[in-house]
């Protein structure tokens, strides 16, 4: 997958007419074209930043069917992200895998209680269940999770679910599309809607934002994939139109693996304002979180709260025998959670649907919004249908349930950095073979090697610092201060293969410092709104 070539494959024959025009490179748009592309339609992508720059690298890294909404009675939504757990799990299990979930016991009744509801979770997830769920007792709770508050502690129980790597399947599932025929662009972003004189769509403007040039894309059906950012999109369709999203944000914040010293998960199903918090290792670090904060604005970068900060910290601490405090925490990341907007006005989240929805306009443009990462594929199924009904494209049936998607391997490598790569880690591997000096790491904080920079930039389209240390690394996300210190080697390779000179490399440089300022926690963050 590159850069060059797909703006060589769009100048080609640049009046040429796509089945599809798909704007926005996050889970549900990268999903949708390589439905579109396995199908056998001509697909274009446009995302004007990087794919996943926005919510589809800033999740709790869960493959789930959600325990809450089994709790809220929502059976249907359940049984259809179990099912698509299933299949994600079966379809690259380089980058998601089965991992254990512990709920700490402390009153008699909570056994019992989830124990039971667990037990229909299991149920509904038939052929496809990752295991069993069982009540354990105290000694068994204490062997798994030796950090945990043993002080009224009774027993937990024991449910599977699965985890996984956004960002990086992200990368993948791009490259499967493109492999399928699909054209994908990242940093093109798009500045117009084209009709006919019946107030038809019939194609997009976009303008490349590394070079300036601006493209005319025919179309004959355009799909809104861009999250939190689709009412921006209804707005050039049609401008005044009623808003389709309402943001909501969740924070998460990263510690070392010594706070958990476990391969098991933590879910605390119900903390005091009734929100379901995880701990959850990733990538040998702790991940904890997260919030569910309504918000009246949404950004490319959005920035963790003071008060979400301190009530993961302030929760964990009442489960964890060694609390975390503010200097332990090694990231903090905020993402922005594209929820259909509600009827009514509320505040709370709880009364926000998390079913994915599709609109078409009367123009005949579709939008897709809400739905999860786990849900994705039927997400982009679903739209792709759509699609060939609005559209009139020749019928032609989804192909990705059984799809495996790029770097599937059945026998993925347990070694880091190169266990996320699958199929792809033996051409990593001679890539360093070819040139030694590549096996040597970024940083002595973290697992990545210079190797990585460099396939990032031939293979997934790295264009920026942050592309590789936010994305195809997961540097930024893992210790942000790493990462900080990592940009200057970064910069240097990517130069070299990009062509840039060191003006450049600098820029990239600051850039990266600049950003990666709100993941270290000195700041204080007070500039969202949020609703009460």
């Amino acid at each position: 997958m590159n850069r060059t070539d797909a703006i060589a494959e769009i100048k080609k024959a640049p009046a040429q007419q796509w089945d599809l025009v798909i704007i926005g490179g996050g889970a549900t748009g990268l999903g949708t074209a390589m439905d579109a592309a396995t199908r056998g339609y001509k697909t274009l992508l446009l995302e004007q930043a990087d794919f996943a720059k926005g919510t589809s690298s800033r999740s709790t890294k869960l493959v789930h069917g959600g325990v809450r909404y089994l709790a809220q009675g929502d059976v249907a939504l359940v049984r259809e992200a179990l099912y698509e757990r299933g299949l994600l799990l079966a379809n690259a299990p380089h980058l998601a895998h089965n991992q254990d979930f512990i709920i700490p016991q402390y009153t008699w009744w909570q056994g019992p209680f989830y124990t039971i509801g667990l037990k229909v979770y299991d149920l509904l997830s038939g052929r496809l269940s990752l295991g069993r769920s069982r009540h354990i007792g105290k000694s068994e709770t204490l062997r798994k999770l030796p950090n945990i508050q043993q002080r009224g502690l009774k027993g937990g129980i024991v449910y599977h679910d699965g985890q996984f790597d956004d960002a990086r399947l992200a990368v993948n599932i791009a490259q499967t599309a493109a492999e399928n025929g699909a054209v994908l662009l990242n940093y093109f972003k798009v500045t117009g809607l084209h009709k006919d004189g019946s107030n038809r769509l019939n194609g997009v403007q976009a303008k490349d934002l590394e070079t300036g040039d601006v493209y005319d894309f025919p179309a004959k059906i355009v799909i809104n994939a861009t999250g939190v950012f689709v009412d921006e999109i209804l707005q050039l369709d049609n401008p005044g139109a009623r808003p389709m999203v309402r943001p909501s944000q969740g924070v998460h914040v990263v510690l070392d693996a010594s706070f958990l010293q476990s391969s098991s998960a933590i879910m605390i199903p119900k903390t005091d304002d009734g929100r379901v918090l995880f701990a959850v290792p990733w990538h040998n670090k702790v991940l904890l979180g997260t919030t569910d904060t309504p918000l009246d604005e949404h950004s490319m970068e959005p920035i963790a709260l003071e008060q979400e900060i301190e009530f993961i910290l302030r929760t964990a601490a009442k489960y964890l025998s060694r609390p975390p405090a503010r200097s332990d925490v090694l990231s903090v990341f905020a993402g922005l959670r594209p929820l259909a907007a509600p009827q009514k006005n509320t505040s709370s989240t709880k009364e926000i649907s998390r079913s994915h929805k599709i609109l078409v306009a009367p123009s005949r443009l579709i939008t897709i919004t809400g739905g999860k990462w786990t849900t994705f594929r039927r997400m982009a199924q679903d739209t792709v249908n759509q699609a060939i009904t609005t559209g009139g494209l020749p019928a032609a049936e989804c192909k990705t349930k059984d799809l495996h998607i790029h770097g599937y391997t059945e026998h993925p490598s347990n070694t880091e950095p190169l266990n996320v790569y699958g199929s792809d880690a033996p051409l990593l591997q001679t890539l360093i073979a070819q040139q030694a000096e590549l096996g040597q790491p970024l940083d002595a904080r973290l697992p990545y090697i210079k190797a990585q920079v460099i396939w990032a930039v031939r293979n997934e389209m790295a264009r920026t610092v942050e592309d590789v240390l936010a994305r195809r690394l997961r540097a930024l996300f893992l210790d942000a201060q790493a990462a900080i210190d990592m940009a200057p080697q970064v910069a240097a390779l990517m130069a070299t293969e990009l062509g840039k000179d060191s003006s450049w490399q600098q820029a990239q440089v600051q850039a990266f410092k600049n950003m990666a300022q709100h993941y270290l926690l000195q700041r204080s963050n007070t500039t969202h709104k949020i609703t009460a």
